[in-house]
């Protein structure tokens, strides 16, 4: 191991030695002056915009490369065309066509219709509506519970023992009217039974008496005097309170009787159904119950046996009838039908068992054989000049006779397709993301490509959200959306595809396209994933229902499926997280996750540049505030200037006292050395070794570019005024402004240009303590407008009407940092 650790430290060593020593053209950042442009109107030589990019990467040119991806997406996605079939059905067969040899050959696609035409059949299953019957149960009960009322309201019946009066007679008491009740007790009190007797037998016929005599007309009904000749025999053979006993029990079962008969002739003015008859309080309580039992019973047996929709009326009380023969008491048979029948008119509780019958239409058509044609050898399959039918074009290209070829006029016109396809994506691009390098473009075209791949291994499901949730991570929204949208509308036309699956793919990749640019952290996308398979599944749920022409569908195969979607749509973004580190590092891509991990205080870099030069990471940490509040209120990429800035003085550590910051009130170097030419020298190697340990450590290359950037190719003013007092001491001494400029490149983005910005303000506003907001205002202004008349921030796509914004924005920052604090009183101090 410390062998390794000497061999690691002297390479680093040798390394060192050769940025050192080895000519200016080959050290890292160093633009020459043949390659620099003189801004008219002054003598300083700047480089060209992207300069080092130009030295480092041989571009492909543009019409090649667009070439390139309309032949590779064509090649992939227009695999219908490569396979053509000449003779297909439809066509004439140009001679006849014999089998080869003698073979059973399967239709799979008429198989596949026959299945499809089975599940659409019309499978009938009917089950019993619990629900129903218990509604129909409950109605029954509501019938029956008022009869039940009244006969608790007229009392128990028999009232007396029938040992003393028969029922019959206690019934016909109970019923008669209150006037001939009276003339019954007014007979019993003013006739022995014996003369009662007599007088009927002298004079059965009379009705003419003479007007002193008592006329009692209801003494001729036969059942009337039966019950008063019993009543009266109960009289002799009782004692006066038994009688009175006897007579008032009567009395109140009368009294019961009528009030229960009343309300039962309400309920039937009031209600249209007319169930009850008077007999009802005639019945025994045996009788009744025996009623509703078997009315309960009855009904039970007809919905068990079950009630079609549309059964003749008729047939109900047929049905109504043969239940209630056996069930119900002879007297009580009617009032049971009218009951039931009240319960069950216009009623069906046999219902439509969709889910049933689907699952029996999908059984049989898994169970339906494919359908085979067994041929011969010699046999003809179609002759010459005859129009080839499906089932010739299956046997035909079985044999692969059916002359299948590339369709080139196909195949062209579908590359017509992909080139405009290609040159929408390429405004768009254009618009949304000027900057993209050729490295994007080519993983954009790699991951296109891998959608007709998924398709052919049958995973349709993750292809779309997969592509749309890298793409929106790397690029964004637009760029994300439109590739995913292009690639579903174009991928169908020259591949088969299932196309509730992909349109379900589709919808979760649009959506992932629009939302994962706007992740900043793993967990945010994790989140996303689920979102992505919860919309897979929906869709697909969707998309199958708008396509089924079955009027039910089976629904548990249904959701499994549409889980299955949604389990795919999660598992893209699983993989979509997992590739996305190692796309991020070999394609040089910064995303907001990547960006949040690397401005990460505990990465190494950051660590070392915070203890070998604390005072520059105090001042780089101001800088980024400074930096961030500004690209905030200029609506940039926060995200990469906070990055960028943290890193963009790692140079420093090289030689941490020979900046300022880092003295911490000691000595300063640059006054022991006296040499304008060293001092500025090593100042601008804080860029070239910068750009070291940027590469050593792996860095992206757009945080890269805050490096070199940050400063531009601007005049290192203190020690190059310096060397102009000494040339003026010392004539022959010459002085080269190119000699105290750092190399460049100037910013190539409004995020670069704003870390100049602030970090030629953050010194200035550092040394400002009770300076009011317009003093410092009018300082920073005044830098800005340096940078910019020294053209400075040309290339970097801020404009002049921005720079007022930024200068407040790093005012009001500084007023946050500089704000005043009330001191401490001497007496609350420990002493």
């Amino acid at each position: 191991m410390k062998s390794l650790q000497a061999l690691s430290k002297r390479v680093d060593q040798w390394w060192r030695m050769y940025i050192t020593n080895a000519p200016k053209q080959c050290q890292p950042g160093y633009k020459a002056s043949s390659l620099s442009e003189k801004t008219p109107g002054t003598d300083v030589a700047y480089p060209p915009q992207n300069v080092a990019r130009q030295i480092s990467v041989k571009k492909i040119p543009p019409t090649a490369f667009f070439v390139v991806a309309v032949a590779s997406v064509t090649s992939s996605f227009g695999y219908r065309f490569y396979s053509a079939p000449q003779l297909r059905p439809g066509t004439l067969a140009p001679e006849t066509i014999i089998t080869p040899r003698t073979e059973k050959v399967i239709d799979e696609k008429e198989t596949e219709n026959r299945r499809k035409l089975i599940r659409s059949g019309s499978y009938t299953v009917l089950k019993i509506n619990l629900e129903l019957n218990q509604e129909l149960q409950n109605t029954l009960t509501s019938l029956l519970a008022p009869g039940a009322y009244w006969r608790r309201q007229t009392g128990e019946f028999p009232y007396v023992e029938d040992s003393l009066l028969p029922v019959e007679t206690q019934r016909y008491l109970r019923q008669l009217s209150n006037s001939q009740w009276q003339q019954i007790l007014e007979i019993l009190q003013m006739f022995p039974v014996e003369e009662t007797a007599q007088q009927e037998a002298e004079q059965p016929s009379s009705t003419n008496n003479s007007p002193g005599d008592l006329q009692y007309p209801l003494v001729l009904n036969p059942q009337l005097q039966g019950a008063i000749a019993q009543l009266q025999s109960v009289k002799q053979q009782s004692s006066a309170s038994d009688w009175a006993n006897l007579v008032f029990k009567i009395s109140e079962s009368r009294n019961n009787y009528e009030l229960a008969a009343d309300q039962l002739k309400i309920q039937q003015t009031d209600n249209s159904i007319n169930l009850y008859p008077p007999a009802l309080f005639d019945w025994s309580a045996a009788t009744w119950e025996e009623t509703q039992t078997g009315v309960k019973r009855s009904l039970e047996r007809i919905l068990t046996q079950g009630l079609a929709e549309g059964l003749p009326e008729r047939q109900l009380q047929q049905a109504i009838a043969l239940q209630v023969q056996d069930l119900v008491p002879p007297e009580t048979q009617k009032f049971a039908s009218d009951t039931l029948h009240t319960v069950l008119k216009g009623q069906h509780n046999l219902i439509h068992d969709k889910e049933e019958a689907n699952r029996l239409a999908e059984k049989a058509a898994e169970a339906f054989p494919p359908i085979e044609y067994q041929v011969h050898e010699g046999e003809i399959i179609v002759s010459k000049g005859d129009k080839i039918s499906d089932k010739q074009f299956v046997l035909i290209d079985h044999f692969e006779l059916s002359q299948r070829q590339i369709n080139w006029e196909g195949l062209s016109a579908y590359a017509l397709l992909i080139g405009g396809s290609v040159t929408v994506f390429w405004i768009v691009a254009r618009r949304v993301h000027p900057g993209m390098r050729q490295r994007d473009r080519i993983l954009i075209l790699l991951l296109t490509l891998t959608s007709p791949l998924l398709v052919s291994l049958k995973l349709p499901s993750i292809a779309l959200s997969g592509i749309g949730l890298l793409l929106g991570g790397f690029y964004g929204s637009s760029i994300a959306t439109t590739v995913v949208g292009l690639t579903a509308a174009v991928l169908p036309i020259g591949m088969d595809v299932i196309w509730n699956q992909w349109l379900a793919s589709a919808a979760g990749g649009i959506l992932a396209g629009m939302m994962a640019g706007r992740m900043r952290s793993r967990e945010e996308a994790s989140v996303l994933g689920i979102g992505v398979g919860l919309t897979q599944g929906f869709a697909y749920l969707v998309v199958t229902l708008i396509q089924t022409a079955i009027p039910g569908i089976t629904w548990q195969p249904l959701l499994t499926r549409a889980a299955l979607q949604g389990l795919g749509g999660l598992a893209s973004s699983i993989a979509a997280l997992g590739l996305s580190p190692y796309l991020e590092h070999l394609f040089d891509l910064v995303t907001p996750v990547r960006l949040a991990e690397i401005s990460n205080p505990n990465r190494p870099l950051l660590q070392r540049l915070a203890a070998e030069a604390p005072g520059t990471f105090q001042h780089t940490l101001f800088v980024a505030t400074l930096a961030e509040a500004a690209t905030r209120n200029l609506g940039g990429n926060c995200e990469l200037v906070r990055a960028g800035t943290l890193y963009h003085d790692i140079g420093k550590m090289h030689d941490p006292l020979g900046f300022i910051e880092n003295q911490m009130g000691g000595p300063n170097k640059h006054d022991e050395i006296q040499d304008p030419w060293k001092s500025a020298e090593i100042i601008k190697k804080h860029v070239s070794e910068g750009l070291v340990l940027a590469k050593q450590y792996r860095l992206p290359k757009a945080i890269q570019a805050f490096i070199p950037e940050h400063q531009g190719s601007m005049l290192i003013a203190f020690f190059y005024y310096q060397a102009k007092q000494m040339a003026e001491a010392d004539p022959s001494v010459i002085v080269k402004e190119e000699d105290f400029r750092y190399p460049g490149p100037i910013p190539q983005s409004r995020e670069t240009g704003i870390v100049m910005l602030a970090d030629s303000c953050e010194a200035a506003l550092r040394s400002l303590k009770e300076a009011t907001y317009e003093e410092a205002l009018g300082m920073v202004n005044k830098i800005l407008r340096a940078r910019w008349q020294d053209h400075q921030l040309v290339d970097s796509g801020l404009k002049r009407e921005e720079m007022p914004i930024i200068a407040d924005t790093f005012v009001r920052v500084w007023q946050q940092f500089n704000h005043k604090r009330i001191a401490y009183p001497k007496g609350a101090l420990p002493k």
